[in-house]
């Protein structure tokens, strides 16, 4: 390296000859050239510049430095906007993007700070100050969608696995990994849209429905009435009586799952032979019932549906632990099994309309499922679980602005960060300035960069018109705009006014 160079430091001038199976190549190295591998980024700035949402994000944000050599709020929060964007995990992975050199400075940085100020700036920031001003972001993205139409609102809990000694690490439920400490993540989700509301983290061993209650009715009680769901939908840990009687007497209906308990049974083989047996869909039959359980103060709907199973059926042998005997039955042609599942609702809608309800439940799933592996949720993990709180709301704001993003460049179906990064993000990119206009030079990788650069282009020209035409409108009022285009393929009732239909590439549609 040399005595005269820092370890770590690149000269500013240094070449290099190597040999390829494609002849010798002379290599150079440039630190002070202006690239960065997230060229596609300035179309996502715009669109959070035009709606107004990174502004809010910056203006309230509560953190406050005392020393004048601190980093800005705008270092800090475009740092971790950047790390998260380009799906990293880890405070630690803030590294790799300090070399940035074009994208700093189109969110108003002045740098991109190290990975110990990112941690030290949200271990600064106050909890109670800090989980209010992501609440408000999160409501100024998601309270527009929520007057677009009838919604549902999905409601579920996972886990983050730890590996440490970080507080709230507990033993729960965990079905991943049985016996590893974990934190409880309580999840609220517009159905269809994908939209994240909120997240709550709590220690491993709150994961249980009475641990999600507080949280929820709270959620719920912060909403207008007329932006409240049309019912609540979530799984078998939600199907009892204190959330199913809290639900009836806010009157919003709900839609759970029943544990298979021997009264539950029992109704199966009372209904078994019955002939109310009607099509529920995707092979599925379904029936209906009044059923009051022991721990239930009134009797409800619930709805019994079925699929027979076919081919062969494997049985294990629970009795002997230490060597589980897998058998494969066959049984006789006339001889039928069905799978069962049981289903309480407030709703009157018809079987068919319930059961199919209930499957596009698995949606959430995939949201929770993007969340964790794609994005930050399963990582940036501290000692404190203050900063997990905080820092899991900062992923969720994102994933909502860049899932708006993605599908005002698609409206047809949500793109996961799997596949949306590469097309609509990563690309390598160069600025230069000249005569005092900045220049951005974008290269694509990827086999699809003719159809990208067309819908870039188009929702560039959204954006500006919608910057032109709403210039005297409010966030909200923005909001409402760009939710209203990004999901019209969905409303039930497309917008009516000519402006909307003005500020909507034809290009998007194809």
């Amino acid at each position: 390296m040399g005595e005269g160079q820092n370890k770590g430091e690149l000269k500013k001038s240094y070449g290099i000859s190597v040999d390829t199976y494609g002849g010798k190549v002379h290599v150079e190295w440039n630190p002070e050239a202006a690239v960065t591998p997230l060229g596609q980024l300035p179309f996502f700035i715009n669109f959070i510049k035009v709606s107004g949402l990174y502004d809010a994000f910056i203006e309230e944000c509560p953190l406050q430095y005392g020393s004048s050599n601190a980093p800005t709020k705008e270092d800090v929060l475009g740092t971790l906007l950047l790390s998260v964007l380009a799906g990293q995990r880890r405070y630690a992975h803030i590294t790799a993007i300090r070399s940035d050199g074009v994208n700093p400075s189109l969110l108003g940085m002045t740098k991109v700070v190290s990975e110990d100020s990112a941690r030290r700036a949200l271990k600064g920031m106050d909890e109670q100050q800090g989980v209010e001003w992501l609440e408000t972001q999160l409501s100024r993205v998601t309270r527009p969608a929520l007057s677009i139409g009838p919604w549902i609102l999905d409601v579920d809990t996972t886990v983050k696995c730890l590996y440490g000694k970080q507080e709230g690490a507990v033993v729960g439920y965990n079905p991943v990994k049985p016996g590893r400490p974990c934190h409880s993540y309580h999840s609220y989700f517009m159905a269809n849209t994908r939209l994240s509301l909120t997240v709550e983290v709590n220690a491993g061993n709150h994961s249980s429905s009475h641990h999600v209650a507080p949280g929820l009715w709270q959620l719920i009680e912060s909403l207008p009435e007329n932006k409240r769901p049309a019912f609540i939908r979530a799984d078998v840990a939600f199907g009892v009586e204190p959330i199913l009687a809290e639900a009836e007497a806010r009157g919003i209906h709900y839609l759970s799952k029943l544990r298979l308990t021997s009264n539950v049974k029992r109704l199966i083989k009372k209904l078994f032979n019955s002939d109310s047996w009607v099509d529920a869909g995707y092979g599925f039959s379904g029936t209906e019932a009044v059923l009051q359980l022991s721990g239930w103060s009134k009797s409800r709907r619930v709805i019994v549906i079925r699929r027979e199973l076919m081919g062969e059926v494997a049985m294990v042998d629970g009795n002997t632990p230490e060597q589980l005997d897998l058998a494969f039955v066959e049984t006789l042609d006339k001889v039928k099994r069905y799978e069962y599942a049981v289903l309480v609702t407030s709703m009157q809608d018809e079987i068919l309309t319930i059961a199919q309800h209930y499957r596009d439940r698995a949606d959430m799933e995939n949201c929770l499922d993007e969340l964790k592996n794609q994005w930050g949720w399963g990582g940036y993990t501290t000692h404190d679980i203050k900063r997990c709180r905080m820092i899991s709301r900062i992923v969720a704001l994102i994933y909502d602005w860049w899932s708006i993003f993605v599908r005002l460049a698609n409206p047809t179906k949500h793109h996961e960060a799997l596949t949306s990064r590469p097309l609509l993000l990563h690309a390598v990119a160069k600025q230069t300035k000249h005569s005092g206009q900045t220049n951005i030079t974008i290269t694509s990788t990827h086999a699809r960069a003719g159809d990208v650069q067309v819908v870039l282009i188009a929702l560039a020209a959204f954006l500006k018109k919608l910057k032109t035409y709403a210039e005297h409108l409010n966030t909200a009022e923005k909001m409402k705009i760009i939710i209203t285009c990004a999901f019209r393929l969905i409303l039930q009732k497309p917008p009516a006014q000519p402006f909307y239909f003005a500020l909507m590439p034809g290009a998007f549609d194809t």
